[in-house]
């Protein structure tokens, strides 16, 4: 399975964070454009810069002006970020981690999260902001879980339905569609938790730093 992560222009991941990932086998690290700039500050040297090039900070670019591949396009019609997961998905990755998806632009933000579904066909998109990790689900999923762990799940259509086990507060085949309903800080009760998910697409948010400290990642 071919890994990678994405460094996007919002708020920056900790160094400890990116070699953590790398550690897992996300070995090769892209920029989306301004996302060099933190890449830069953590002092990390990234593989791919790629975007427009319009947040890239002069002496940014020209520090990794011979330490990386900076390719620029100018296409308009899909974000930086977008530009970097068509990238990816024509070198045949199959998972990617995005971080720095969330910032002070909450349209920025929200157009990152509705990346993870815009793609979720093509290639798996998760993301990590400071302790969260979301990962989107359809179909039926087995998550290895610790005893009282928070878990919390999404759902964006009244068609999208789904039925659990093993968590505190079970989901009984039932619809969780965005601004009426969700299952926000449910809990673990065993070692597992059962998903079916029918319909549709939903997220799901757990703790990250719970995740690294057990290896479920």
């Amino acid at each position: 399975m071919k890994k990678c992560i994405i460094l996007a222009n919002g708020f920056p991941p900790s160094k400890n964070t990116v070699k953590f990932l790398q550690g897992k086998g996300y070995k090769t690290l892209l920029c989306a454009d301004g996302g060099a700039n933190s890449a830069k500050t953590l002092d990390l040297i990234p593989e791919y810069i790629i975007g427009d090039l319009d947040s890239i900070r002069p002496d940014v670019y020209e520090y990794y002006s011979d330490k990386c591949d900076i390719i620029k396009i100018n296409r308009q019609n899909d974000t930086d970020v977008e530009k970097c997961l068509k990238f990816v998905i024509k070198k045949k990755y199959d998972q990617v981690v995005l971080l720095g998806a969330t910032g002070d632009r909450l349209d920025h933000s929200f157009c990152n999260l509705g990346i993870v579904l815009k793609y979720f066909r093509k290639i798996q998109v998760m993301i990590i902001h400071q302790r969260s990790l979301l990962c989107a689900y359809t179909g039926d999923i087995i998550l290895t879980t610790i005893p009282k762990e928070i878990i919390s799940l999404y759902g964006f259509d009244s068609k999208t339905r789904v039925k659990s086990s093993g968590l505190k507060y079970p989901l009984k085949n039932i619809a969780l569609p965005f601004g009426l309903k969700e299952s926000t800080s449910n809990i673990a009760v065993s070692n597992k938790v059962q998903l079916q998910i029918k319909g549709g697409i939903i997220f799901v948010i757990r703790d990250f730093d719970l995740l690294k400290k057990h290896d479920l990642i």
